[in-house]
């Protein structure tokens, strides 16, 4: 599987932006899709995830309540609504697929990572 993640720029605090990640391959809809982040001089950090129909969404406490994650299975893609921006948002998001997600926060359980797109929040 390879991804593409796209959507990424600058805001000011309080906008929303929404993000893309494209998937290439015949298999896209048996893959869980996460999101993930990293700011600057930070760990890469769990964002959210999506069972493969859609019907399981997991987020970290920090975006729950602002953040939708979402996939469109016949257009291979999943995306991330994010709402109510805050300057603590800003990172490298990336979006990544797991072929055995049991539901942790960990990078590890996602097998294929696109290449992160960037979102600047201003305050």
């Amino acid at each position: 599987v390879q991804l593409q993640a796209f959507g990424g720029g600058l805001v000011q605090a309080g906008e929303s932006l929404r993000l893309s990640c494209a998937a290439s391959g015949r298999t896209f809809s048996s893959y869980t899709m996460g999101w993930f982040r990293q700011a600057p001089g930070k760990e890469r950090e769990f964002v959210a995830a999506i069972s493969w129909n859609g019907g399981t969404t997991y987020y970290a406490s920090s975006v729950k309540g602002r953040f939708t994650i979402s996939r469109d299975n016949a257009k291979n893609t999943v995306y991330l609504q994010m709402n109510s921006l805050k300057p603590e948002d800003t990172a490298v998001y990336y979006c990544a697929a797991s072929r055995y997600y049991s539901g942790t926060y960990s990078g590890r359980e996602f097998d294929y990572w696109g290449q992160g797109t960037l979102v600047t929040v201003s305050s």
